[in-house]
């Protein structure tokens, strides 16, 4: 391919991510029903014989933008793994990096719109909803198997509690609460599943938090601050500072 050839194909490129992101913020704003292709392409600042040089129809758009979703979630939790984290851990992270995008990243909350409003009318396509409950579900297996899980529950009983409460934060986010809020909610989650699930003291290994914040339980029994591994006030400010070393969720 020559060097025009190359441009043409780059423009084209930029084209089609320009309308998967008009498309991902008008299928969040508007809702699939509602928003137009029209609408769409104007969006993105493009004629609509350009939208319709990439796509067909609305359906394919939307299966796009899914399909968009899909792979920034998979990068996340490919990433979080290779940083050494242990599986339990990258399933908090996980969690915490849904919240923020459900903010930062219209796909995210678009794949979950696009998934409720079509289901049952759109065969053989992406679902987001179901994507994200497999990643959770994958996380949780992983954990499982690395013997990081109290013994003794049911298995049914552990997944779907963590799934029903992995899904609930897109519920949260839906109702519009500032974000600061939506991470103190999916912190205080974690702050009381995490004792649940493993091996008792174990919590102490683990981050409610975001990273980069203090591990939800203390290690260092303090009388002035009440009994040791008594859980933190998840509004407190503490959440904002650093990770003492050797206590970040990481394997090893």
């Amino acid at each position: 391919m020559g060097r025009a050839g190359t441009v043409v194909q780059e423009r084209s490129e930029r084209t089609r991510r320009k309308l998967v992101q008009a498309g991902a913020e008008l299928f969040h704003r508007n809702g699939y029903a509602y928003a137009t292709l029209g609408e769409i392409a104007a969006y993105a600042g493009v004629t609509k014989g350009a939208l319709y040089f990439h796509f067909a129809s609305k359906e394919e758009l939307a299966e796009a933008v899914q399909l968009r979703g899909c792979a920034l979630l998979h990068e996340a939790v490919r990433e979080l793994g290779a940083s050494g984290l242990r599986p339990l851990q990258t399933l908090v992270d996980t969690t915490h990096w849904l919240a923020r995008n459900l903010r930062e990243e219209p796909a995210i909350p678009a794949g979950f719109r696009i998934a409720k409003e079509c289901a049952g009318l759109r065969e053989g396509v992406t679902d987001f909803h179901r994507v994200w409950l497999a990643a959770v579900c994958e996380l949780l297996g992983q954990a499982r198997e690395a013997g990081e899980l109290r013994t003794g529950i049911a298995w049914e009983s552990i997944e779907s509690l963590v799934a029903a409460a992995a899904c609930g934060i897109e519920t949260l986010a839906g109702t519009g609460m500032p974000y600061a809020e939506l991470q103190r909610r999916v912190t205080g989650l974690w702050s009381l599943l995490l004792p649940s699930l493993v091996p008792e003291g174990a919590e102490a290994n683990y981050r409610a938090g975001t990273p980069g914040t203090y591990p939800l339980f203390r290690t260092v029994d303090d009388p002035a601050d009440g009994p040791l591994d008594a859980p933190l006030d998840v509004s407190s400010d503490v959440f904002g500072a650093p990770v003492p070393a050797g206590v970040t969720g990481s394997a090893g």
